[in-house]
């Protein structure tokens, strides 16, 4: 089985894997629903299985990555960093400056996802990545 991540834009069916997903990490079916009317959404598969997804948002120069989320199933395959991969591409098409994410006191996985990918803190509990110009 190919185990090497894709990506691509959400999809209605995706739903109960992004409810499903956030609910293991936050209990938060109106910030779920939040994220899929008015953000960018793109869900990673992994031989054909949802295995994960990325929210971003546009806030001025800056595309904001809101969540990132990988199913317990498909952790250690790449799934997130194909993710922010994508992530990082999608702001680079839009112009954007700057690709942020806010990572929560205490979760220093995530912090060092984030900075080993190149992230820098930029205040409070914000990290960001300098985007190459095109």
């Amino acid at each position: 089985m190919d185990v090497t991540p894709s990506v691509r834009p959400y999809r209605s069916e995706d739903e109960p894997l992004l409810f499903g997903l956030a609910n293991l990490d936050r209990g938060a079916d109106t910030r779920t629903l939040e994220v899929l009317e008015h953000e960018t959404v793109f869900v990673a598969e992994v031989g054909g299985t949802a295995a994960g997804y990325v929210a971003v948002r546009r806030e001025g120069a800056t595309v904001c990555v809101d969540q990132l989320f990988v199913s317990l199933e498909h952790e250690a395959q790449g799934v997130g960093r194909r993710l922010l991969e994508h992530a990082e591409g999608f702001a680079i098409s839009e112009g954007a400056e700057t690709l942020q994410v806010v990572v929560e006191p205490g979760n220093d996985r995530a912090g060092a996802f984030y900075r080993a990918r190149g992230f820098v803190p930029s205040g409070g509990n914000r990290l960001e990545l300098v985007l190459p110009r095109i």
